[in-house]
Parts: C-alpha cells; structure tokens; sequence
C-alpha cells in the first residue's frame, strides 16, 4: 500500500511465513528499497531513486535466502528533471506536457517554461516570464502563465512569445478556467480574482493567506476547488461555489497544494495525512482521503489523455501509468 509510489515514497508491505532471524530485503525492478520497520508480517520500504528510470516493475521480498513471486508494482517513469515547478504541470491537445522553471524570488532564469513530449523529448517553450507559477490551458489552445513576482498573468501563443494578458494580481499563482472560459487566479495574500473573457476582473472570494501558493482546480459540479497551505499542519481544502461561497471540502491535511479531477470526479490532490506523504483521492466531499501514489516533496499534477497521472516534485516531472492507483473508496 499503496499501489504505486515515486523515488523516497514509502511502501507498506503485508506479508507472512516470515522468520526474522535477519532483517528481509526488497527489490524494486533490480534496485534495493531501503527498510524502514521490518516485521515478521509487515515492512515499510522507501523507492529507490533509480527505479524511476524505468518505471513499471515488479516488487519482490527477500527473507532468509528465499525470495517471493514478482508483485507487480509501479514506480513511476521520470519524464524530465533539472526542472522547477512550484505548481501543476499542464497538458495541451496533443498530449505534450508543460512545466515551468520558476527560480528564487526575483530570479530571471534562462528558460521559464520546458515542453516534454509524451516521449520524453524536453525542449524550452517559453522565456522572459520570471518566477512562473501556475499554467492553464484555454479553450482555444493558448498556455496561460502567472508570475509570483510581479503579479502579472502572460499568455505564450504557438510561436512561443509570451505576452501580459493582465497584471496586478497580487502575489499570482494558481490558475484555472471554467466552462465558459472565465479565469481564475490565486493571490496568495488572500484573493481569488475571475477573469472574464472581455478581461472584467472580480474579486471571486478572500480566503486566509498563504505561506506558498494558492492551487485551483475546477470541478465537474461546476465549484472552484483551491488549497493554500499556511504554517498549520491541519490546512483545508476549500470549495466555492459559482456564486463565490467559500466552504471547507476537507480538513486535515498537511501542506495540501496541487490538486486535478480525473474523468469520474474524483478530486487528487499532493499533501501529507497522518504521516503519509504523496497524492490522496477523495472520492467525494466528506470521504477520508485514500493514499494513491506515495512521494515526497510533491507540489503538482495533471492527467493525460490516457488517464495516466503527471506528477510533479520540486525538480521533476514523472508519469503513473493509469490503473496501478487502486480503484477510489466505495
């Protein structure tokens, strides 16, 4: 548990007929998990770094000599790295995948957002837009990105040139679009602004600020989900209406940020829950959140047009093949 985990996620393994007389080993693929707490029916394992250079493999335990059946077992396929995303990473109609490099506060990096084919082939995209937080895909193909530094929202067209589409959106960050194409975007200081598009500009609703960012992500009942994680280790996920009624979906999480739906309404979101860190699914409001992917220093992700999960770290972006997640709670 769970079914699928990235490099430093923990795995926890059931199993029996064990005799301890020495500590058990796990494999990954051909790579050795380190132990965490060994029993003579449970082991907590970590995921080796390099099992992510090959992605789907099998599990095995080792115990006095002996080894198990192959357990089939999916560590997630590393995508690209030398990265830095801060939020989700975005999909655009043919499947490739967007991901910025934000940089410290105030930093002009070289390239501001990379492109990664569905194979793996990483290309700059964009440059000139510093601290680029969040990206959101419109209706009509055009890549929308924030800036943390300066407040401003840019659009990067198929030519690549990034142009300011709005400014003075306090400390930008989240963004996300609804059916009818209406923007929003996440101050962390503590608004969500809508952005009509004749570019009216609302003030959608004030939550408690950030000490991060603010993520969005806009559900298939038609409500504006957002996370901001503050310095409590009991932060919530809010829920607003399309009236702009702010309600908490859940509380109880750790550091909750980047959130997607898959195509049955399931909310994912990265965060830490009783001492588990990694990607959790809510299958619906109220619902105790359950464990899909294990992983540390999570911060984004996104589905593909297969349904597989993008997820991004601080320095990476990795593909979980869909199906290797478990099916949601009853």
């Amino acid at each position: 548990m769970p079914q699928a985990a990235l490099p430093g996620g923990e795995v926890v393994i059931e199993y029996g007929g064990a005799d301890l007389a020495r500590r058990p080993g796990v494999k990954f693929g051909d790579f050795d998990a380190q132990i965490l707490i060994a029993s003579s029916t449970l082991i907590v394992a970590t995921v080796p770094e390099s099992s992510s250079e090959q992605g789907t493999s099998n599990l095995t335990v080792c115990d006095n000599g002996g080894t198990s059946v192959r357990y089939p077992y999916e560590t997630g396929r590393r995508l690209a790295t030398n990265l830095h995303p801060v939020a989700n990473p975005a999909l655009d109609a043919d499947g490739n995948i967007y991901a910025t490099y934000s940089g410290r506060r105030d930093q002009q990096t070289q390239v501001s957002i990379y492109k990664i084919t569905p194979g793996g082939a990483v290309t700059p995209h964009a440059t000139g837009i510093m601290n680029a937080t969040g990206l959101a895909f419109g209706l009509d193909g055009t890549l929308y990105v924030s800036s943390r530094q300066n407040g401003n929202v840019y659009t990067v067209g198929p030519h690549q040139q990034a142009e300011i589409y709005t400014e003075g959106m306090g400390i930008a960050t989240g963004l996300a679009f609804d059916k009818n194409s209406n923007l929003y975007v996440g101050d962390r200081s503590g608004s969500i602004f809508k952005i009509s598009p004749g570019k009216e500009i609302f003030v959608f609703a004030t939550l408690e600020p950030s000490v991060a960012a603010y993520h969005l992500a806009y559900g298939l009942d038609d409500y504006l989900y957002v996370t901001g994680p503050t310095t409590s280790s009991f932060d919530s996920i809010y829920r607003i209406s399309p009236t702009g009624e702010v309600e908490r979906f859940f509380t109880g999480l750790g550091r909750p940020q980047g959130m997607a739906f898959d195509i049955e309404g399931n909310l994912y979101v990265v965060a830490s829950h009783r001492g588990r860190r990694g990607v959790f699914r809510f299958a619906r409001k109220g619902s105790v959140p359950e464990l899909a992917v294990s992983g540390l220093n999570l911060v984004g992700l996104a589905f593909d047009h297969s349904a597989n999960l993008i997820v991004a770290d601080n320095s990476s972006v990795y593909r979980v093949h869909a199906g290797s997640m478990g099916k949601p709670l009853p």
